[in-house]
């Protein structure tokens, strides 16, 4: 653990704020726990109170820790982790015709709400799939035009 400021601390920021992907956002946890510095404790203090994978929260939570900081750990969020989800699922499932293709409805889904198909991905991780399937076969179907 080094007491300087790394020298890639800008790009470490936007790694930190990546909401597309929590692997970035990890690695960045990672790199900014070699450093203590100001700058890292500050991005490491934000992704353990705001960041919505409780991995990343749980890692950042670690590195503060191991830097001396007084922490505590956020509780895991419970129930639907972003609002209005099964809506915004049928949302997709409507732009892509409605005919469910686990490709084409991955794709759409990162497309049009990247920061939620990266949370659910990792949240729900192999079964993923299965999910959305049983997401979709509960919401109303729509009813036929006259």
């Amino acid at each position: 653990m080094e007491n300087t400021v790394p020298d890639n601390i800008e790009e470490l920021k936007r790694h930190a704020a990546d909401r597309t992907s929590y692997k970035t956002r990890l690695a960045a946890v990672e790199e900014l726990g070699k450093f203590k510095c100001q700058q890292s404790k500050d991005i490491l203090w934000r992704l353990m109170l705001n960041d919505r994978v409780h991995t990343v929260q749980h890692r950042a939570f670690l590195k503060l820790q191991a830097f001396g900081e007084t922490v505590k750990l956020p509780r895991k969020r419970k129930g639907h982790l972003v609002k209005d989800i099964n809506r915004r699922l049928g949302v997709v499932f409507t732009a892509i015709g409605g005919i469910y293709s686990e490709e084409k409805f991955n794709e759409k889904f990162k497309e049009m709400y990247p920061e939620f198909y990266d949370i659910y991905m990792y949240e729900k991780g192999n079964g993923f799939n299965r999910w959305v399937q049983n997401v979709l076969a509960s919401l109303p179907k729509p009813k036929p035009k006259a």
